[in-house]
């Protein structure tokens, strides 16, 4: 048994967890993992650098991390950074602070390894599991990326493409430096051909088209803020319960009905659904209509919903 800390800094949120790992028996048992929205890609696509305030936010979220990395005693840590820190002229800066608050250099990542952790996460708790059988089409969405992973026992194909929630809020929906709240039609429709144009990229690498149908037997297994947002919606919780969202499976119609009163409702709207974090109050609709284009792609009735991911993988990879 290790005892591993693995920390995932992406481009809208921070996370940690922390686990005796055991890969006799395929155990991951779970001490602490939790979650800060820092927005560290706040500006990037535009900018093409790190903003000092989103800096700021994620250096305070690794000072929390690295107290509890020494309280539990994890004897390895691994630190992985995914789309923004990619795509920043100044990651230099965000690599300096990281060591200097944890110890350890973070691994600026490609969207090839981003997606192979995904896939492990995701899917190493499902051999075997009666109503979710391979093989799997794995989706992350992430802030500022998305990976699509196909396999089963192993991954056969992946390719991470630039529409992520973050990204495309800031690409598409913001005017004047203000949100427009709720988007116009022409904001949504310049989204979506975003969002089609990289599903086209994806199918270059990863089959998509129809690959979900009952016929062709892939799971749709969905992955990150997102879909767990979405999901705790479709469920009607009245608070964030991830043991609740956790393998829930959630309808085409549903997401196609949430992502519709996601994009028609207003900052102050968004912010009363019980379930809704408040750093993802502003990118919802984006990253749900990803969800939804995605769903629309594959054929999919249904999204298998995972609170176990790229996170997940990454404290496999140092067990």
């Amino acid at each position: 048994m290790t005892r591993v800390a693995a920390v995932d800094c992406g481009t809208n949120s921070i996370r940690l967890l922390v686990a005796d790992a055991d890969p006799a028996t395929g155990e991951l048992s779970e001490l602490d993992r939790r979650m800060r929205i820092v927005r560290l890609g706040q500006g990037v696509d535009r900018t093409g650098r790190l903003a000092p305030e989103a800096l700021e936010r994620t250096f305070a979220a690794c000072r929390e991390y690295a107290e509890v990395i020494r309280e539990l005693g994890a004897e390895r840590v691994r630190f992985v950074a995914t789309s923004a820190s990619r795509d920043a002229e100044n990651r230099g800066e965000f690599v300096r602070g990281v060591v200097e608050i944890l110890g350890v250099e973070p691994e600026v990542i490609t969207g090839d390894q981003e997606a192979e952790f995904s896939f492990t996460g995701a899917t190493k708790e499902l051999a075997g599991h009666p109503h979710v059988a391979g093989p799997y089409l794995v989706v992350d969405i992430g802030g500022g990326s998305t990976e699509f992973v196909e396999g089963g026992e192993a991954v056969r194909a992946a390719r991470s493409v630039d529409i992520g929630c973050v990204r495309l809020t800031e690409r598409h929906l913001v005017v004047d430096g203000r949100i427009t709240d709720p988007p116009t039609e022409d904001q949504i429709a310049a989204v979506k051909a975003d969002v089609e144009q990289a599903l086209e990229l994806a199918e270059r690498t990863v089959p998509l088209t129809r690959a979900c149908r009952p016929a062709d037997g892939h799971a749709l297994v969905g992955l990150a803020g997102s879909v767990t947002t979405v999901a705790g919606i479709a469920l009607g919780l009245a608070e964030y319960d991830s043991s609740a969202i956790h393998h829930s499976r959630i309808t085409v119609d549903q997401v196609r009905e949430i992502t519709g009163k996601l994009l028609g409702s207003t900052h102050a709207e968004r912010a009363e659904i019980p379930v809704m974090h408040p750093g993802r109050v502003d990118v919802i609709g984006a990253g749900a209509l990803i969800l939804l284009s995605i769903m629309e792609r594959t054929g999919a009735e249904e999204v298998v919903v995972s609170e176990h991911d790229i996170l997940d993988g990454i404290a496999w990879s140092i067990a």
